[in-house]
């Protein structure tokens, strides 16, 4: 997933939950029953994993371009080149 996929996601994610958040205040009100709003927003949320969670491809339009692979060399360093650890003092 990109960046501008993964910003795709995330409108859909909190626009999904919004109209069910809403849509559920509704009818919850309407019917005078709160559990329907809460079946409603479990439901908008189950479907905004749905559509957000799994790598769709319409998440992966615009990939990053990496840099190309430097070789590096095979030489390990020898001990003179390694800077010394510093510990820290103990007092006694």
């Amino acid at each position: 997933m990109d960046y501008k996929g993964q910003k795709l996601a995330e409108q859909i994610f909190q626009g999904i939950i919004l109209v069910s958040a809403i849509i559920g205040f509704i009818y919850g009100y309407i019917t005078e029953q709160f559990g329907w709003t809460v079946y409603i927003v479990m439901a908008g949320f189950a479907l905004s994993c749905l559509l957000t969670l799994p790598p769709w491809p319409m998440y992966r339009r615009n990939p990053l371009k990496w840099l190309p692979v430097q070789e590096s060399g095979t030489e390990e360093k020898k001990p003179a080149d390694r800077k010394p650890k510093r510990h820290a003092k103990k007092n006694v």
